[in-house]
């Protein structure tokens, strides 16, 4: 542009003067480089336009792609909470199966013992009775009460499936003070803190299964105990002893189903 401005002064100056050849020629070429100068303005703003609108496909896009990935995120995040309420639903149910299975266990080695029993010959006591026919003695045989097995069984489908917990808290308190040695007896004391806890009468539980925690601690039901025990104190709204008694399971019974589901209450709060 300089060398154009200095040009034009040039012919400016030489108005007055006839145009020589050089003149001629270098008009000449100062138009042809005004076309080109013209040329690549044109040039120069259709590649601005066309940049422009590359752009804004381009940010279009990219604000799509943006969009979908919000969309995925919040997706994932909605099957991960799924999965996590499955788990804690499964984890709660092996709970309760794992209880199960233990009770069955004793229970099963409680009835051998007791099949055991009665495949000895039968005990014979003999009465003196008095009939008719001349005052003659007749053997009866001893009449056997019901089982410790049954009368725990029975006590535990009232709490389990039939939801009477008080009824069945009784029948277990009865089993208790009958059968201390059994192999079932922790299991009844532990069944009695869950009777109180379906009665809604927390603090009862709560010093029910710290009996089981503090005489039985390496017992099975143990670190059951302690976890429902927590939770006791969280139904009672004292969420701090709940906390810190779920804290107990983890680093008491790390290995245990009652730490995984501690670790998960901890977690929500």
């Amino acid at each position: 542009m300089r060398f154009l401005l200095i040009l034009l002064s040039l012919l400016m100056l030489s108005g007055c003067v006839p145009p020589t050849q050089d003149q001629l020629r270098m008009e000449k070429d100062l138009e042809e480089m005004k076309r080109r100068l013209a040329q690549l303005e044109i040039q120069k703003g259709e590649m601005s336009q066309s940049q422009k609108a590359g752009g804004e496909t381009q940010q279009r896009q990219i604000a799509e792609l943006l969009a979908g990935l919000d969309n995925l995120r919040v997706e994932f995040q909605s099957v991960n909470g799924r999965i996590d309420d499955l788990g804690q639903d499964n984890r709660a149910l092996n709970d309760e199966l794992q209880l199960i299975k233990d009770d069955l266990g004793l229970q099963l080695s409680s009835l051998t013992t007791r099949v055991d029993e009665l495949e000895k010959p039968p005990v014979v006591s003999v009465v003196p009775s008095t009939n008719a026919g001349g005052g003659q003695k007749q053997p009866t045989a001893a009449v056997t009460a019901v089982s410790a097995e049954q009368l725990y069984q029975d006590a535990l489908d009232l709490i389990r499936n039939q939801k009477k917990f008080a009824e069945g808290r009784k029948d277990l308190e009865t089993f208790v003070a009958k059968y201390e040695g059994h192999d079932l007896y922790v299991n009844a004391l532990y069944w009695i803190g869950e009777a109180y806890y379906g009665e809604k009468k927390y603090e009862e539980a709560i010093l029910q299964f710290q009996d089981v925690i503090s005489k039985y601690p390496k017992h099975p039901k143990a670190s059951a105990a302690m976890l429902k025990q927590a939770l006791a104190f969280n139904a009672l709204g004292d969420g701090e002893n709940a906390a810190t008694t779920m804290q107990k399971v983890i680093e008491e019974y790390p290995d245990s189903s009652q730490a995984t589901a501690a670790k998960k209450y901890l977690e929500k709060k």
